[in-house]
């Protein structure tokens, strides 16, 4: 996914625009999680129909909630709407060790949409004991609880208490790696009970038509289930599974038709209308089209079954929207990126075979997000690439946004932290990063969603889902290594991107400590990387390490063998070091380390483009999902001594429709002042459509 990018007047001091009042962007910390808001400049600069427009395509952001906390596990909503009539209900004492451990558990089940983690997705383990949550359950009224037709309280404890409290009970959301079933230990809901991962990819592969020039992304928007002993989608559309929520959204989406800015987007706002209401995937890629063509309009929005992250067979998409405006200011720079596509593409150091000969349609803009919702709510990606499908951006290219003012949200909350101190092994890294960082990491961002994405092609023959389960790991790394590829580039300087030729060595840095160290403090004691985007990072970067010592070892062998020991002065490109008992990654040669991104890329690019399925699975378990336990021990007990919270997410500003004496709407405005748990209580009231169990 993509980031967008802000630099409005009153955002970069931390105050609203126009005002001296200071923006508050902490609002809650609990467990290993900060929340934070987000302010929304220029909106009130924006025309009356822009902002209905923004209104009703944000109510519909938040219609599909239910959906994504059903998608990760069947008990989600069962455990949810308990939990909330408990915490409303409860006339007990709420100031014991064990409520407060209830409070904590509720908000972190908010946060990650469900009973696993957001991130790690491992189960949640309350503070709290199964029996005191029987207390609770028996304290209120029956008729506040999620129980199914017929059923006492005992029976629902009895159902539910396992999946609470019991860690061998769905313990993972979602595994994709090991050499086992991996539908079966994952404990998401895309899936019918006892669907095996090899029946899954025979269903859909009876379906691929070969050499398909446009293929449907199959089994996109289903649940997959065995009836009357045989397999059968069940399509998430008006009139099927979710159309309860689904029928909300259409509603929203069909009251923003009027105020499109322009025939182009009211078209894309009708197709998708057209795919939700009839389920069907061509329809689908006709909307996608449609979507990546609109580069007119100020407001955008994404709002369906878009990212399979959380599908361990990379196929299945959860729900999620974002809805938005354009910075024209700051989309200069990305406009820049975009018309000089054909240039990276063609100087990029991937095999000329997998290199498109003609880059059509990217698209790309720096944009201010006004509404998060589904599986960009509280957690937020910082931009976005799409459409997916590979052939859809060979034949019509994609777009790429920039969400500038959730980095600055980010940027503003981590000032004075002590991560930069406790970790940085100088000041000269830790002067570039102040320096150059905030512009480098937006600018990474940028090229990483506008052309890593959207860079290279698959062979004739090769099925866009080849690499199944490591399929988004390398993606994110494939797009990962196109930007850091070309940061360094002096093109970057010569367009005017970057202020000069060392500004790159901030972002080369930060993605080194990250993917060796610091990311480290996400994972607990003893476990492996899962998510697609830490395997990533970590893959990279322990490639490069490896690599680069193994440069140096060859060398010096060849100094060895030639006599010319003056090459043995040279040092690895990176390396660990020790200071205080600390450890601490040092570049030694930003150029080298350059050409070992510039190299893996070109065998990543190979891996997709031949559909080496295997090459892939090595690369991945090799380099991106162990972790040394010893550095990683360290990192943890450095990290906790600094009192972070390593996740971060955001509610959203509430938007109140302001009407005149008569009736008519005459302002939309936007109210900062809600609270985490009051938005989560008033979303879970106003906004919850679907049935407990679907």
């Amino acid at each position: 996914m993509g980031l967008w990018i802000l630099t409005m007047a009153g955002c970069t001091d931390g105050r609203h625009a126009g005002t001296t009042t200071p923006f508050d962007y902490k609002v809650d910390r609990f467990a290993d999680i900060e929340v934070l808001r987000y302010q929304v400049p220029g909106f009130e600069a924006l025309t009356l129909q822009q902002k209905q427009l923004l209104y009703h395509l944000s109510e519909a952001a938040l219609m599909g909630r239910d959906i994504l906390f059903d998608q990760n596990n069947r008990y989600n909503l069962a455990v949810r709407r308990a939990l909330e009539a408990i915490y409303q209900d409860y006339k007990g004492d709420r100031e014991n060790s064990e409520f407060k451990a209830f409070e904590i558990y509720l908000k972190r089940v908010w946060f990650a949409n469900g009973i696993h983690h957001h991130y790690a997705e491992d189960k949640f383990a309350p503070g709290f004991t199964a029996d005191y949550f029987a207390k609770c359950v028996q304290s209120i009224d029956a008729e506040r609880l999620p129980l199914r037709e017929g059923q006492t309280v005992d029976a629902w404890l009895q159902e539910i208490t396992p999946v609470i409290f019991q860690p061998e009970v769905m313990p993972k959301r979602t595994v994709q790696s090991g050499d086992q079933d991996l539908i079966a230990v994952s404990a998401n809901n895309y899936y019918g009970e006892g669907v095996t991962m090899k029946e899954v990819e025979d269903f859909y592969d009876a379906q691929k038509a070969p050499n398909d020039a446009q293929p449907i992304s199959y089994g996109l928007n289903s649940r997959l289930v065995r009836e009357d002993g045989r397999l059968v989608e069940k399509v998430w559309k008006v009139g099927g599974l979710y159309t309860q929520a689904i029928e909300h959204i259409v509603a929203e989406l069909g009251k923003a038709v009027p105020f499109a800015e322009n025939e182009a987007q009211k078209a894309v706002i009708e197709k998708l209308i057209a795919y939700y209401r009839s389920g069907d995937l061509k329809t689908f890629d006709a909307y996608a089209i449609l979507w990546l063509q609109d580069t007119q309009s100020d407001v955008d929005f994404v709002n369906g079954f878009t990212e399979t992250y959380g599908d361990p067979l990379g196929m299945k998409a959860s729900w999620e929207s974002t809805v938005n405006f354009i910075n024209k200011e700051a989309t200069g720079r990305t406009k820049i990126i975009s018309e000089n596509a054909q240039w990276f593409e063609d100087h990029s150091p991937t095999d000329d075979r997998f290199k498109k000969k003609e880059v059509k349609g990217v698209s790309a803009k720096v944009i201010t997000v006004t509404m998060l919702g589904g599986d960009c709510y509280p957690a937020t990606p910082i931009g976005i690439n799409l459409p997916n499908a590979d052939w859809i951006r060979k034949e019509y290219g994609s777009k790429s946004v920039t969400i500038e003012n959730i980095t600055e949200a980010y940027d503003k909350a981590s000032q004075g932290s002590g991560m930069r101190e406790e970790f940085v092994w100088s000041d000269a890294e830790r002067e570039l990063m102040y320096k150059y960082g905030f512009q480098t990491d937006n600018l990474h961002t940028d090229l990483h969603e506008c052309l890593g994405h959207g860079s290279g092609q698959i062979l004739p023959g090769v099925s866009s889902d080849a690499l199944k389960a490591f399929g988004s790991t390398l993606e994110e790394a494939r797009a990962d290594l196109f930007a850091l590829y070309y940061l360094a580039d002096p093109k970057l300087v010569e367009l005017g991107l970057l202020p000069d030729k060392d500004a790159y060595k901030a972002e080369y840095y930060s993605y080194m400590m990250n993917g060796l160290m610091t990311q480290l403090v996400r994972i607990e004691p003893g476990k492996d990387i899962e998510e697609a985007h830490m395997r990533n990072r970590q893959l990279i970067a322990a490639w490069v390490y490896e690599h680069g010592k193994a440069t140096f070892a060859n060398q010096t062998a060849s100094a060895e063998r030639t006599g010319n020991l003056t090459e043995k002065t040279e040092t690895d490109v990176v390396e660990f070091r020790q200071r205080d008992g600390k450890t601490y990654v040092v570049i030694n040669d930003y150029d080298k380390l350059r050409v070992l991104f510039g190299e893996l890329l070109a065998e990543i690019q190979r891996i997709k483009s031949e559909g080496d399925f295997q090459a892939g699975k090595n690369l991945v378990e090799m380099y991106g999902s162990k972790v040394n336990q010893q550095l990683h021990a360290e990192v943890l007990t450095r990290y906790a001594q600094l009192n972070l919270a390593p996740y971060k997410g955001f509610v959203n500003p509430v938007m109140k429709v302001v009407k005149d004496n008569a009736g008519e709407v005459t302002d939309v405005e936007l109210d900062y002042s809600e609270g985490y748990v009051q938005q989560m209580l008033r979303y879970g009231k106003n906004y919850s459509f679907l049935p407990t169990y679907n």
